[in-house]
């Protein structure tokens, strides 16, 4: 057995025995989030309101939240960096977004009509992602699911291209292979379809073609073997649901010029990146406007929120009403008001530099700590966004599946137990800044990391 072999297998059992002792820790402070989820599970299917929320030990149920922080219903404080699985840029309570919705409130939250934010917001984000026209709607999901009949409207065609490994929300095209770990799910190089459940029709999951993470010659390969049937691809521009894993330089350019010469579009899913990576997401990130770009979490600044960019071409399709882009809630005036403050009070230039000074200091105080303490990994980071690699190589979602979930739950655990709430799922989430977090914020998080180090090492602090 080698060294290396020899300190993975002792720093897995470490871990083992960390994780249990830190379990521990958490669930003494739980008592009242466990009396609530029993008490739910009568009238609340599970006992939560999202699957997403169903995680170990047990749901952590929220009092409230102001500017970086929150309580939860133990009384036990935490600096948010969870940010409601990446909703959370403004932070809680910001005052132009309390404004902004109470004073829409006022005026009547819904009329199933336009009112005149909608012009200013849209140009807004003409103004950040440099794509024309927009249509709104309440969530990623939504979101996502527009832009695909869009793509399939344009082309006449029935398949589309999605990254292994990657959520795209919850409708049919795009459960498709998401977090599929077990049975058949083929070679590396040219994953197969599965199902992400029995929820899926086998024959929607058909129309869903799967490829690697850039892998371009993956992607000519499905091109050429379904010549003329396929809309499009839709990808996030950072993988974002595995950790974060950012393309080769080039990719982006190339996947797009690629995909048009099939006569098929390009659909990033910015859900995640849009405005959190940078103003105009991953898209001024990259350099690369997409056909159609999807945006929806930190847009809303805490309220429901969803849109759709795309180029004139496509979105004449909407116009003339060959696809019809529909939704009771679509534009809703409490939303759009939130959205305005949110593009023009709160993700300002200053704070776009604040978060940049915040995620550089826990990227390079991380980094230095798994040189000194040798731990396994990397950071992965951009804009409000990072989330710490404990493996040497994450290019994909096979990579992901071969690395030990240990050390991302443990980090977790460490974090939240040291007063910093990060979203449960370990290795599979990243952190959220917000703009109403401190550089004191940025410290405890490495300190927490540092205490994490030590107790693998067997050393004290």
């Amino acid at each position: 057995m080698t060294h290396a072999l020899v300190r993975h297998t002792r720093d897995l059992d470490t871990l083992d025995s960390l994780i249990a002792r830190q379990e521990g820790l958490l669930v003494s402070r739980m008592s009242r989030s466990f009396e609530l989820r029993e008490s739910a599970r009568e009238t609340l299917a599970g006992g939560v309101a999202s699957s997403w929320q169903d995680s170990v030990p047990g749901a952590i149920w929220i009092e409230y939240g102001r500017a970086q922080r929150i309580r939860d219903v133990d009384g036990n404080d935490y600096v948010d960096m969870h940010g409601g699985f990446g909703v959370g840029l403004a932070g809680h309570a910001h005052p132009a977004v309390v404004e902004a919705l109470t004073g829409r409130a006022r005026l009547g939250t819904h009329f199933g009509q336009p009112t005149e934010d909608l012009i200013a917001v849209s140009r807004l984000l003409r103004e950040r992602f440099g794509l024309p026209v927009w249509r709104f709607g309440n969530s990623g999901t939504e979101a996502t699911m527009d832009a695909v009949h869009l793509m399939r409207v344009a082309t006449g065609r029935k398949k589309i291209i999605k990254v292994e490994g990657s959520y795209h929300g919850h409708h049919d095209s795009v459960q498709v292979s998401t977090y599929s770990a077990d049975g058949d799910i083929g070679p590396d190089d040219a994953p197969r379809s599965v199902a992400f459940g029995p929820a899926y029709p086998s024959e929607v999951v058909e129309l869903t073609l799967v490829v690697p993470f850039g892998d371009l010659d993956a992607v000519r390969r499905v091109l050429e073997a379904h010549q003329g049937q396929v809309a499009g691809m839709i990808i996030e521009p950072i993988m974002m649901n595995i950790g974060m894993i950012t393309a080769d330089e080039g990719y982006h350019a190339e996947l797009k010029a690629l995909l048009h010469s099939h006569g098929a579009y390009l659909t990033y899913d910015e859900v995640k990146t849009g405005l959190a990576v940078a103003p105009g997401g991953a898209t001024e990130l990259y350099g690369v406007t997409p056909d159609i770009v999807c945006l929806a979490k930190a847009l809303g600044g805490g309220v429901p929120c969803g849109a759709i960019g795309a180029t004139a071409e496509l979105m004449e399709l909407v116009a003339d009403n060959t696809y019809q882009q529909v939704g009771t809630f679509n534009g809703n005036p409490l939303t759009m008001a939130a959205v305005r403050a949110v593009l023009t009070e709160v993700l300002t230039p200053a704070a776009y530099a604040h978060l940049d000074a915040m995620r550089a200091h826990m990227a390079d105080g991380v980094t230095e700590l798994m040189s000194r303490y040798e731990i396994p990994g990397y950071v992965a980071s951009a804009g409000a966004k990072g989330s710490v690699i404990f493996a040497d190589r994450l290019r994909n979602y096979r990579d992901f599946l071969r690395y030990a979930d240990q050390w991302g739950h443990a980090h977790w655990l460490y974090q939240i137990n040291g007063g910093i709430f990060l979203p449960p799922w370990g290795k599979t989430e990243q952190f959220t800044l917000s703009v109403q977090h401190t550089m004191e914020d940025a410290r405890r998080f490495v300190a927490n990391f540092e205490t994490l180090c030590a107790a693998v090492r067997g050393e004290s602090r």
